[in-house]
């Protein structure tokens, strides 16, 4: 059956997303294991990491919202627009006021465009930004669409800022950071990251790599798995009969007697003993329930 779950992992700073899934994947023996949301290499928090069946559940977890602590410094610009990259500005930040940055941060509140930074993983002709802006190629990225629900200064010391930012998928905190600057008028980058909510992992219940790393040499590391229905935390619940069960199984869609879908168009399908069998995706054309998703847990 292999391992099935996600886990809640706590990324270091200073090591990549992928090298996080490689090491869950040593410890665990499971080959199908991916991460649902990359980190930057400098950035930390919470990683969710699928394993086996759980890998296809990663993408209903990525529109869950997160949470970010970002540290940012005003006065320099950066061509990354964080710490690792070169300096392309400076300015003062001496005449910013606490109330003229709560006034700026007004303004990217709700569903706002941003362009991408240019050292990101955006694909540009088939070949990923970052790629072409360290061979020197200039690319023009196009805005994309992301909301932003809350933006809360924590601290202000000049020329540190501290905020609190929650927002949808394919939000660029750096992207913020280096936006913020522009609006101020005195240059600003990301100088710290922490991830410290993904739906419904928390950085306080999260799992760090040597944590695992004793876990798996004292037997396993199931203690810190969670099962796959957590992936779809705003999805309804049903309990499906023997026969419903069959149906699904063989891929057919069936009568749910519920003729709308919850807020995020799916439903959990779980066997009479309470194993996750499907993820049911509503079709408004027959008023039937899709099996998107079928387990065999």
């Amino acid at each position: 059956m292999g391992v099935n779950g996600l886990l809640n992992v706590n990324k270091p700073p200073g090591c990549t997303s992928f090298s996080i899934v490689a090491r869950v994947r040593r410890l665990s023996g499971e080959r199908r294991v991916g991460h649902a949301g990359t980190l930057d290499p400098a950035a930390s928090g919470v990683l969710p990491v699928c394993l086996g069946q759980a890998t296809r559940v990663a993408e209903y977890l990525l529109e869950c919202p997160k949470e970010y602590v970002a540290g940012i410094e005003l006065g320099i610009s950066t061509d990354t627009y964080d710490g690792e990259g070169r300096v392309t500005g400076r300015g003062s930040p001496h005449n910013i006021s606490l109330s003229s940055v709560e006034d700026a941060l007004q303004t990217f509140e709700g569903a706002i465009d941003q362009v991408p930074p240019a050292f990101s993983a955006v694909k540009v002709g088939g070949r990923k930004s970052y790629d072409l802006a360290r061979a020197g190629i200039q690319v023009e990225l196009q805005p994309r669409r992301v909301r932003i629900d809350s933006i809360e200064v924590m601290s202000f010391d000049l020329p540190y800022l501290k905020l609190r930012i929650s927002c949808s998928k394919g939000t660029y905190i750096r992207s913020l950071a280096n936006d913020l600057g522009q609006s101020l008028g005195c240059y600003a980058y990301l100088k710290d990251l922490v991830r410290t909510s993904y739906g419904p992992f928390k950085i306080d219940a999260a799992v760090t790599p040597d944590q695992l790393q004793k876990a798996a040499a004292e037997g396993g590391i199931d203690r810190w798995l969670y099962p796959l229905d957590c992936a779809l935390p705003g999805s309804d619940r049903v309990y499906l009969e023997e026969s419903q069960a069959l149906s699904v199984k063989k891929g057919l869609d069936i009568p749910l007697g519920i003729q709308s879908p919850c807020s995020q168009g799916h439903r959990c399908a779980y066997t009479a003993d309470g194993r996750l069998l499907a993820v049911m995706k509503f079709v408004t054309e027959n008023g039937l329930w899709h099996p998107e998703k079928v387990f065999n847990l």
